[in-house]
């Protein structure tokens, strides 16, 4: 039986990172905003059968590789999760690094590599690390980032009042530190920090809608990050994202980190240049610094630099038997 689709899977701190090699049907459009909103309408089915099982798992995550329509972008990238397609994420864009580098998508240059990776939110600059021929680490420096909302109190039930910050890395997050959940890191499961960051979510969306200078296709509220209160610079300060339907991310979330340092910059927590490390439910850490400031808009907005690795996993070939009736995805939590 001949695949329906080919890919190939990596993961960035334990975060799989799963790109379409070939069987997705061209798609139009102007520019990376449309082309979102073209498979958003007409290929989601393909998404579900990568994502969903059997293939995939509800917290499965994936990058379909398109043409580029901004000036100085060498790719562009549609990136799709349990709930649809969003509009940044850090840690594929870290795994695509390599990936450019070792398919040869891209012309290499030792010791760095540069491309411009162009994202539903923007133009991403991408750093690759390149020794005899082997790929290190991946940096990328993100699209304008900004504070949102400081200090927003929402009523949560069973919690009282949450305070939180509300930031934009490449998509809006809520920020609040974990204690206010009565929860800590190495302590308690995995699945209450999903639970309470799930309801802030919830509460932040009613109570807040955010919004950017660009498009209004980028004002929604992509997740939660809870914390652990720390600022990274002694130590490594920990978080947990949880975005799109309740998906926890295993890295130290890329456009997360972006949207932590941010609102730290807006708050006077951190200065320019100033190197943080950030930690993940997996142990694993990325490193970010807050890399230029300027005007964006009627406010302040900050460029972020982060750094972390990327692995292989493997390669696949996707069939859908006609007369399978769970061929084309379901989850199960």
């Amino acid at each position: 039986m001949i695949p329906l689709l080919t890919v190939d899977d990596m993961h960035t701190g334990g975060e799989p990172v799963r790109i379409v090699v070939s069987g997705w049907p061209p798609v139009p459009g102007a520019s990376i905003l449309e082309k979102r909103a073209f498979v958003r309408a007409n290929h989601d089915h393909l998404r579900r059968i990568l994502m969903f099982e059997p293939r995939g798992h509800a917290d499965m995550y994936g990058a379909l590789l398109v043409e580029p329509s901004l000036p100085g972008a060498e790719l562009a990238v549609l990136f799709m999760h349990n709930e649809g397609w969003s509009t940044m994420c850090g840690h594929a864009t870290i795994a695509l690094g390599r990936y450019a580098v070792e398919k040869g998508l891209v012309a290499v240059t030792e010791p760095v590599t540069r491309i411009g990776l162009e994202c539903p939110c923007g133009l991403v600059r991408v750093e690759i690390a390149v020794a005899d021929g082997k790929v290190g680490g991946v940096s990328f420096e993100s699209v304008p980032a900004f504070l949102s909302a400081a200090d927003l109190a929402v009523d949560l039930p069973g919690h009282g009042r949450v305070v939180c910050d509300v930031a934009y890395g490449g998509a809006f997050y809520a920020l609040a530190d974990c204690c206010q959940f009565g929860l800590e890191f190495g302590r308690d499961r995995i699945r209450d920090f999903v639970d309470a960051a799930t309801a802030l979510s919830d509460a932040v969306r009613a109570a807040h809608r955010p919004s950017h200078p660009d498009s209004a296709d980028l004002e929604f509220l992509y997740g939660s990050i809870l914390t652990d209160g720390g600022d990274g610079r002694a130590a490594p300060t920990k978080n947990v994202c949880v975005f799109a339907d309740s998906e926890v991310d295993r890295s130290p979330t890329g456009s997360g980190v972006t949207a932590r340092l941010a609102a730290m910059h807006a708050k006077g927590q951190t200065a320019v240049s100033e190197i943080r490390v950030f930690e993940s439910i997996t142990g694993a850490r990325f490193d970010g610094r807050v890399m230029s400031v300027f005007d964006c808009g009627d406010r302040q907005a900050v460029t972020v630099g982060v750094s972390g690795r990327s692995h292989w996993c493997g390669r696949a070939e996707f069939i859908v038997e006609p007369d399978d009736p769970l061929g084309g995805g379901f989850l199960l939590r």
